[in-house]
């Protein structure tokens, strides 16, 4: 298991440094005596409180979840201690009012955000726009990542039990109302594709959202040729991504249930590796039970398995935004096979850059022919690298987002101008 480690040397930096924490909250009554070493305390005592006490219920409740049990809802083992312990420590109650029993330290992002008026905030996620406080007078940019909605709406497609449909439609509509309202508060929003930043405009009344590429860093995702069979290559067929995602535990599922018995009917030497942070139990015990599929886990660095398979496959049904890491499979030049959702929003043609198939019989056909054609997959690959290179990488994501950050300051002027 990966056990987490602290950085409040980063939080640090971040309040100091950055935001200046300290001597502007010295500035505000009520904060005068929170200095930098109350400061980095309250954070070490965090980091250590976390470490200890909040992380390690995590694995169970990545494997076990909720349960349903006789009428009563049971949360994963260790999760009652950690949160009892979480209040009796005083955690929650750190900014509350003395006289309500808290300890009167500040909200440093509303504090301090309610002192500086800074050239622009960026919050990244719709979720962050919580954290935006409504007296708030500056420039702000959303910097959105998916159209949130519209995830819950394809896990209620996707649902087959009716209860899961009716929750996820639940959860649907609520998310469709936050989303338009959260929204429309920033001056401006960042879309990750033409196709989400068209969405926002027509649901959510977003009056001219930025688009940005997906980037990809081309020097640490370099270019090779796709591996060669033989010589003791098992045909290798890779997945890349984090498996605690509901999108693609359901896509890895549907693979390993539709799609790899056709693969391993024509290739039955033909291997299925998951690259990926905490498979659910009940996967790993399907590819026990299946074979040639394996489970790696977490790893520190998902180039050596992207590069030793001969195809990276994408079978997600649910999900959106971009998937950056079929960028990152095109620029290290392995070939990709994908479903329409798998490679949605990214501006890449099926049969040059990748192989786009929905159909489990499709996906197996595209995967077995390219495991047997080295040409095939040498004419992908270097397509798809070529095109990752002209359009995705770091640094044009960097212009496009630094010309976001630009004509969100101007508006800005140009509302207060106005005013």
């Amino acid at each position: 298991m990966t056990t987490y480690l602290p950085r409040p040397d980063d939080v640090r930096f971040l309040l100091n440094t950055v935001l200046g924490a300290p001597a502007r909250l010295g500035a505000l009554a009520p904060f005068a005596e929170v200095d930098e070493a109350l400061q980095a305390q309250v954070l070490d005592e965090a980091g250590k409180f976390v470490a200890e006490v909040i992380a390690p219920p995590n694995r169970d409740g990545d494997e076990i979840g909720c349960r349903f049990v006789d009428g009563e809802v049971l949360t994963p083992p260790g999760f009652r201690a950690a949160y009892q312990a979480f209040v009796d420590g005083g955690w929650p109650a750190l900014s509350a009012a003395p006289e309500d029993g808290g300890q009167g330290l500040p909200a440093v992002l509303e504090a301090v955000l309610a002192k500086r008026a800074f050239d622009v905030v960026v919050f990244d996620f719709v979720h962050a726009a919580v954290l935006l406080p409504r007296a708030y007078a500056g420039a702000t940019v959303c910097f959105t990542h998916n159209v949130e909605a519209e995830i819950f709406a394809r896990h209620a497609e996707q649902a087959k039990n009716p209860l899961m449909r009716l929750v996820w439609a639940s959860q649907h509509e609520k998310m469709r109302r936050f989303e338009r309202t959260a929204l429309q508060r920033f001056t401006s929003v960042v879309a990750v594709s033409e196709r989400d930043a068209r969405h926002l405009a027509e649901h959510c009344g977003i009056a001219a959202p930025i688009t940005i590429p997906t980037g990809v860093d081309l020097d640490y995702f370099s270019w090779q040729a796709p591996a060669a069979e033989g010589g003791g290559n098992a045909p290798t067929v890779v997945f890349i991504g984090s498996m605690d995602w509901a999108a693609n535990i359901d896509g890895v599922r549907h693979f390993i249930d539709e799609v790899w018995p056709l693969v391993r009917r024509e290739e039955p030497q033909a291997r299925f590796v998951v690259v990926g942070r905490h498979p659910p139990a009940s996967l790993r015990a399907l590819a026990h039970a299946t074979s040639g599929i394996s489970f790696t886990g977490f790893v520190d660095d998902v180039r050596p398995y992207v590069r030793a398979a001969h195809v990276c496959t994408i079978p997600l049904r649910i999900g959106g935004g971009t998937r950056i890491k079929a960028f990152e499979a095109m620029a290290m030049g392995c070939p990709v096979v994908s479903t329409s959702i798998g490679i949605e929003g990214l501006k890449v043609r099926d049969g040059d850059h990748f192989l786009k198939r929905d159909l489990a019989t499709e996906q197996a056909a595209a995967i077995v022919g390219l495991l047997h054609d080295r040409a095939w997959r040498d004419r992908l690959s270097r397509h798809a690298r070529d095109c990752v290179e002209q359009h995705f990488g770091h640094r044009v994501a960097a212009r496009a987002f630094e010309h976001a950050c630009q004509t969100a300051m101007a508006v800005h002027a140009a509302r207060r101008g106005s005013v």
